[in-house]
């Protein structure tokens, strides 16, 4: 039997809207893709929206987790976008789009771009990287193959792992949402808990 929201607490189908809302809005301050087009964007957006609680929750327990879901990525890089800071994520989003790239013929003209936009010294987005990385990596951009910028994307990552995603699952980008307010603290666990506190989307036993 599919048990849906109706008959839920009036105050945990606002935090569910609430969330809804929340996820929305990060969503499209966020999307890195401006080219897109707008059914794409409509799309993502309807996904944001049925992303449960459980799943928020799992975001905190790895960056991988965080930025492997689609939603976890957007509020992510909203939060680091409130920084100023965003250009880290957006290097590891186009170091990802890279290596999806079949075409050789592709792949000069994009590792110039993803170069001169992060790791180039004047760059607009440039990337925190050690000389040595940052070297090796010009290097491999005048031969370019799938695998150039692994080693500058594995260094960003880590950098990401160590601050800013500390800092995310402490910010209130993160919190308002794996804790919503209306479904009650850490503290009130058990029967009450899964009966007041449902996920977004609907159950089916």
């Amino acid at each position: 039997m599919c048990k849906g929201l109706a008959g839920l607490p009036a105050s945990c189908l606002r935090s569910a809207k609430d969330m809804k809302y929340r996820l929305g809005v990060l969503l499209q301050k966020s999307d890195p893709c401006e080219h897109s087009p707008s059914q794409g964007k409509k799309d993502k957006l309807v996904v944001c929206q049925r992303v449960s609680q459980e799943e928020v929750k799992k975001w905190a327990e790895s960056l991988e987790n965080l930025i492997s879901h689609e939603c976890g990525l957007a509020a992510f890089r909203a939060f680091l976008k409130s920084e100023y800071s965003e250009e880290n994520i957006d290097f590891w989003v186009s170091c990802e789009e890279y290596k999806k790239i079949k075409s050789p013929a592709k792949l000069s003209p994009r590792a110039r771009k993803i170069y001169d936009e992060f790791i180039s010294v004047q760059a607009a987005k440039e990337v925190n990287l050690d000389s040595c990385t940052r070297e090796e990596t010009s290097r491999k951009v005048l031969a370019p193959t799938a695998t150039c910028f692994d080693e500058a994307q594995r260094k960003i990552f880590h950098l990401m792992e160590k601050d800013s995603y500390r800092r995310f699952l402490k910010s209130r980008f993160y919190l308002e949402l794996a804790h919503p307010p209306g479904c009650g603290s850490e503290k009130q666990k058990g029967a009450k808990r899964a009966a007041d506190c449902p996920s977004l989307v609907p159950q089916c036993a």
